[in-house]
């Protein structure tokens, strides 16, 4: 059994948990190394106190969960199959009475749970969502190493995106050289969709690529990432297209300290609510509070968006091990957009920047 296996059923062991019932597939691949998008079929890992775990999935994928490495039973259905009539006949084939089953409650849809209570009409579900969180939260060094990968892709590709910048290009135009210069070098999957926003378009936090064109002064916003072997990266870079004006500057040097700050700020035993303060009192100080209306940073990794959430409620203590990003904000309607981020991680010794792509402002003169 593997270690990540191994510490949820701890975890359900205390918990007197009989079955857990994992149905996402970012969950499945993180306990049992095998990656599948079932669109509407059933997917799911089912792990009990001691006996041996299960996969069941579309048949036409038995064959490649095979060779992911997982070595315990796989169970696959047809089209034409009931999934759940073999669920059921496999759980029962390992314990007798099911009373405390754990599920993702946030990921299940209404008619699964129907169908788990339908098999188990006397099981309290309780949630698994927490622990498979907290499991996921802290990396090991191969996670590590595959996100360091993804971060030096999302280095390249702000620096190829950058050298794209031409006067009168649209932000289209400079995304989609961007993702084929990506292509060439093996990258098959973004990890959310590429945003290049310029001008007044990067005021918007969550804006939308288009056919706007790019025109000298203006700053240009780069946020991307990239998936290597399931990890994500996830960067953000705004660059200026020619000079820029004064508040343009003062904008983008607030942001810059805030960031520089809330990366000082990481180190094992503080916590979230204290690094997402450092960067917002500096934004706040610097006249700028009411436009920096997000949250500091997220956790990386199988999830563009995983634990911690870093905001300035959240008490949850820094440990060596945790990736996530650190993202301070100012948009200004029709004056400036800036954000920059990197990918973090905690270290023993505090925080270690994996993307490194310059942060002081760059100033493009193609």
């Amino acid at each position: 059994m593997n270690q990540r296996i191994e510490k949820l059923q701890t975890w359900m062991r205390d918990h007197d948990v009989e079955v857990s019932f994992v149905t996402s597939s970012e969950n499945v691949f993180y306990l049992s190394g095998y990656y599948t998008d079932p669109h509407e079929r059933l997917l799911a890992l089912a792990v009990f106190q001691e006996q041996e775990p299960f996969l069941v999935l579309p048949s036409m994928e038995v064959h490649d969960a095979k060779n992911s490495g997982w070595e315990h039973e796989i169970i696959g259905f047809s089209d034409i199959d009931n999934p759940w009539d073999l669920v059921e006949k496999a759980i029962q084939q390992r314990i007798k009475k099911v009373s405390k089953a754990a599920i993702e409650k946030e990921h299940m849809n209404v008619e699964r749970y129907e169908q788990l209570l339908g098999l188990f009409p006397h099981a309290v579900f309780v949630s698994a969502e927490e622990k498979l969180r907290m499991l996921r939260m802290i990396k090991d060094e191969k996670e590590i190493a595959t996100i360091q990968e993804a971060c030096a892709l999302a280095d390249y590709a702000i620096e190829f995106g950058a050298s794209e910048l031409k006067e009168g290009k649209t932000e289209l135009e400079v995304l989609n050289a961007l993702e084929y210069a990506l292509k060439q070098k093996g990258v098959t999957e973004m990890s959310f969709s590429t945003m290049v926003l310029s001008g007044a378009n990067a005021a918007s936090p969550h804006g939308n690529p288009g056919t706007t064109r790019i025109q000298k002064g203006d700053l240009v916003l780069f946020d991307l990432g990239v998936v290597v072997d399931r990890y994500c990266s996830d960067i953000t870079r705004t660059v200026a297209f020619g000079d820029i004006n004064d508040k343009q500057k003062e904008i983008y040097d607030t942001v810059l300290k805030a960031q520089l700050a809330a990366l000082e700020a990481s180190k094992p035993g503080v916590t979230a609510a204290e690094i997402d303060l450092t960067a917002r009192r500096i934004i706040a100080d610097a006249g700028y509070g009411e436009y920096f209306p997000h949250r500091l940073g997220h956790g990386l990794g199988i999830s563009i968006h995983e634990y911690p959430s870093l905001t300035e409620t959240n008490p949850l203590v820094m440990e060596t091990g945790m990736v996530f990003t650190i993202e301070p904000g100012i948009y200004v309607p029709n004056v400036a957009g800036v954000r920059i981020e990197d990918d973090v991680l905690i270290t023993s010794d505090g925080a270690v920047a994996l993307t490194k792509y310059p942060k002081e402002l760059q100033i493009i003169k193609n």
